[in-house]
């Protein structure tokens, strides 16, 4: 899940803070009046021509601001990175409002569709009251920073962060410390309770006020779908992952259950939810070495690889970059290689997580990484320059739907491009001499389904509490108690003691206290191999869709160019459309790709208790 940066809605996602009040209110577009007259759609055209032109300068100087803050982190960058997205989203909150007013007015598709992109870039809407504003900017800012500021103190007076707990999780098998772990984390968020049920109120009123049941209705009308029917198409596509997730979910029990005694892990229950290594039970990966085969070993190890051909860190780049044009893109721009972050300064202080950035919306494309020689990050590199090749797809399309299709569509792309890194792909590009034979592929499927088919469900019940919370469903007095019956429902983890309502759970999750909407990410994980396994038609691959490679195919790369180039300009079941034939999302493309890891799975499980 790996952040990018782009010029539209990105720069809002983060950015719910909404700080309307605070310091000085920067100069705004100028409504439409609307004195003796109804508004027309020459009204709305020349509003979102005006509005079109600010945009883009405020979305460059926040683009930069932003990079400058992310590579030379100081005081006086954060400050001055804080100042232009307080800027940008006070003049956001201002457009959303003055979109809503033609929201009676007959007009075009394409302005219809370009003041919804206005109207819908805004996370939390505020409310107009400006007190109300002032205290939602408070309550956002106090929730960010309990979760940022959140830490452990052990009573010998070593003081662990999330990230140093986290690490633990993933590398102990000590049931006892890593519950500790668990359980330590969940005490940052139980303050956060108060200000999280003030907040829902707030939202859904500034929701209402742009014309929307609540908060989420709204996110999900980003969907170009009714906001009811969407959550049942995401229910309708996790069913069909359903089988392949409980057949995973049962053989991880029983070697959990080997490893820690069915006493801990009994085998007709939920999995104690700190035992898979992750904080969050979210992914499972860390704990691979508890459930591998006994013949996993691939026959290769990509970052021996690397380093035996003499890959150093901008070889890894232009390698990736071959990828693409090999599929018939033009090549990046040379002010990407002179301007993008590839190591780690020893100098200064960076954020490191990796990222794609597109600072104009035309060609200034960049990549930041403190990139390692291993062969995880020759994935992510060829998964960052997804997100460039696909923000360069769109830079021509008007400013409000520079973006794609939907939000999970960018994640999708990049991990789509991860896809074909497989060992024919290494192949062909001459790191490895003779592609192993396919029995060495189940340890390969089954470390992927436990990274990226453990989420689905996580990816997708995340939302579902959070909608169920903005619409009332779930009151303040069932917070906790909601979330760990989600849990159950969708995932089959269980908290490992009890829990109460003097917890709040779901707030030791940072999108929940961050504001960053989830769904996305379920949708990447299911579109990524619905679009892999369609390339790979196009290319014309005969064997096992999970060996396939798009590599060197222009049919594959000029369809893929076709959907990246619409951006947000159409819904996104039409962009879909044009690489799979179809325009909804299907798992099936999930079930071929892990075919014969199902059929070793139901082979370990003969004779155990499945489901909980």
């Amino acid at each position: 899940m790996t952040p990018f940066k782009l010029s539209l809605t990105a720069a809002l996602v983060g950015s719910a803070l909404l700080l309307a009040g605070c310091g000085d209110k920067p100069q705004t577009v100028a409504p439409v009046k609307t004195e003796q007259r109804a508004l027309t759609e020459a009204d709305a055209v020349a509003f979102l021509d005006e509005t079109a032109t600010k945009l883009e300068q405020l979305y460059l100087e926040s683009n930069r601001a932003e990079w400058i803050y992310s590579n030379f982190i100081t005081e006086d960058t954060a400050s001055l990175a804080a100042d232009v997205n307080e800027k940008l989203t006070v003049e956001m909150v201002n457009l959303a409002t003055a979109a809503a007013k033609f929201d009676q007015v007959a007009l075009s598709d394409d302005s219809r569709r370009k003041l919804d992109k206005l109207k819908l870039a805004l996370t939390l809407p505020a409310p107009q009251d400006a007190a109300k504003t002032a205290e939602m900017a408070k309550i956002v800012a106090e929730l960010g920073g309990l979760y940022g500021k959140g830490k452990y103190c052990k009573a010998d007076g070593k003081c662990l962060s999330l990230g140093d707990m986290s690490a633990i999780m993933a590398s102990s098998r000590d049931y006892d410390e890593q519950l500790e772990m668990w359980q330590a984390w969940r005490e940052i968020s139980k303050p956060m309770r108060p200000l999280y049920t003030r907040l829902i109120e707030l939202t859904n009123e500034g929701a209402k006020e742009l014309g929307y049941a609540d908060t989420g209705a709204m996110w999900r009308s980003k969907y170009d779908m009714p906001a009811d029917d969407f959550a049942k198409e995401l229910d309708r596509v996790w069913d069909q992952v359903k089988p392949l997730y409980e057949a995973l979910h049962c053989h991880v029990r029983s070697k959990l259950s080997e490893q820690y005694g069915a006493d801990k892990v009994p085998l007709d229950k939920p999995i104690p939810a700190h035992l898979l290594g992750n904080m969050w039970a979210q992914s499972w990966g860390n704990i691979y070495d508890i459930v591998a085969p006994k013949d996993a070993d691939p026959g290769y190890d990509v970052t021996k690889l690397l380093e035996q051909h003499n890959y150093d860190e901008i070889k890894m780049v232009k390698g990736a970059e071959g990828f693409f044009t090999s599929l018939g893109f033009a090549p990046l721009p040379e002010t990407f290689y002179q301007r993008s972050l590839f190591l780690k300064p020893a100098d200064r202080d960076v954020e490191c997580h990796a990222s794609a950035w597109d600072l104009d919306a035309k060609d200034d494309l960049r990549i930041k990484m403190c990139i390692q020689r291993t062969g995880e990050e020759f994935s992510v590199i060829h998964h960052e320059l997804g997100h460039n090749f696909y923000q360069r797809a769109y830079k021509d399309q008007p400013v409000y739907f520079q973006e794609s299709a939907n939000d999970g569509f960018h994640e999708a792309i990049g991990d789509t491009i991860a896809l074909s890194v497989t060992p024919g792909y290494l192949k062909q590009i001459g790191l490895l001499d003779t592609v192993p034979d396919e029995s060495k592929d189940i340890g390969l499927l089954l470390k992927m389904a436990m990274d990226k088919i453990a989420f689905v469900p996580f990816g997708l019940l995340v939302d579902q509490w959070r909608w169920k919370v903005f619409n009332g469903e779930i009151t303040p007095e069932h917070y906790n108690e909601a979330w760990w019956q989600l849990r159950e429902k969708y995932q089959g983890v269980a908290a490992p003691v009890a829990r109460s309502e003097a917890d709040f759970d779901p707030g030791a999750k940072y999108h929940v206290p961050g504001n960053v909407p989830y769904t996305r990410y379920f949708l990447a994980h299911i579109l990524q191999f619905q679009f892999h396994k369609a390339l790979c038609d196009i290319a014309g691959n005969e064997g096992a869709v999970h060996r396939c490679s798009i590599y060197n195919s222009k049919e594959a790369g000029a369809k893929l160019n076709q959907m990246l180039e619409m951006g947000s300009s159409q819904p996104w079941q039409q962009a879909l459309e044009v690489v799979t034939g179809k325009p909804e999302m299907d798992a099936t493309a999930i079930l071929d790709y892990f075919a014969p890891l199902q059929a070793y799975l139901d082979e370990q499980n003969k004779g155990q208790q499945c489901g909980w």
